[in-house]
């Protein structure tokens, strides 16, 4: 059960490890194109019907039909990466029960973002976690983890693909090791694996609004803004040109310039080709970005694109 690409690779590697799928559950259609009429399969149905699996998209997973549909598949495991909230009626099903690929290390970054706040938090550590599933989201019992760096220079993209391989050999494993002792293994409670001085991070949806960048911060914080939400949904500010007229500028990669300055924060410097907004404790200085009603392009191709003249970002 699963949607996005992230999924895919699980499905892949238990397809091409020769497991029996009985069936995939994936999200319906959803129009695309600028009127809607267009519908977009999910990776997840695009990938099983290049293997010719059988395809659920249930619009309610409460619906009697399609709980009628998935029990007579009689499935030994459910397996869900990146998919909804499951009612009881469907993860209590199978015999060996459902288990969820999480893309952090649980309990630490439950939610639907787990990967973005890892990153924006400045984690210079993350990873993928196995567990059953039960009431309450990402609060069942773990089964096995596996432990991911993170570098400064990485972004939520590389960190989502770093994980997206890890979290498909843990897949494996897990069915394995569930196979083996026909699903009698031992897990763990998260609150286990919770310190006394240790607090809940969590990972709730990321909304436009939450992806406005803050400039009144230290350059670190900034900078691990930016690339936490890189490539997708993108971080972004407002560009303020001198006319009082301004746009709105996503911004993908960056990096910190720790210089003494005296200028306003939010204030932008530009040094021939490059392109530096002051902050508290430095610059932030920009690399890839796009300007609204514009393609992605480096801040050389913004100069030399743009008439108008600016001089902050707020």
């Amino acid at each position: 059960m699963g949607t996005p690409e992230f999924a895919c690779e699980s499905l892949r590697a238990l397809t091409e490890g020769g497991y029996r799928i009985v069936g995939v559950v994936t999200m319906p259609d959803k129009p695309v194109g600028r009127h809607g009429n267009v519908l977009q399969s999910s990776p997840v149905k695009q990938y099983a019907l290049s293997k010719h699996l059988p395809v659920f998209q249930p619009e309610n997973l409460k619906d009697e039909a399609f709980l009628r549909e998935l029990k007579a598949l009689q499935a030994d495991l459910q397996i869900v990466v990146a998919f909804r909230m499951l009612p009881e009626a469907v993860w209590h099903m199978p015999r060996f029960g459902t288990f969820n690929l999480h893309a952090s290390l649980l309990p630490q970054y439950r939610g639907a973002a787990p990967i973005h706040w890892a990153v924006i938090n400045g984690e210079t550590e993350t990873g993928a976690t196995t567990f059953f599933l039960t009431h309450g989201m990402d609060t069942g019992r773990i089964i096995l983890q596996r432990r991911v760096p993170v570098a400064f220079t990485d972004d939520a993209g590389t960190v989502h693909d770093r994980l997206m391989i890890a979290g498909a050999e843990l897949t494996i494993e897990t069915v394995d090791l569930l196979l083996a002792r026909d699903g009698y293994i031992a897990t763990v409670p998260q609150e286990q694996l919770l310190r006394d001085a240790d607090t809940l991070r969590p990972a709730p949806k990321i909304f436009k609004d939450t992806c406005r960048i803050d400039w009144y911060q230290p350059a670190e914080k900034v900078y691990n803004f930016i690339r936490g939400l890189s490539p997708a949904p993108a971080a972004w500010t407002e560009l303020i040109f001198d006319n009082g007229n301004s746009k709105s500028l996503q911004i993908f990669q960056s990096e910190i310039l720790r210089e003494p300055h005296a200028l306003t924060v939010g204030a932008i410097r530009t040094i021939g080709s490059r392109l530096d907004v002051a902050v508290e404790d430095g610059f932030i200085r920009l690399h890839s970005l796009r300007m609204e009603g514009k393609k992605r392009m480096s801040v050389k191709e913004l100069l030399n694109g743009t008439r108008q003249t600016f001089s902050a970002v707020k």
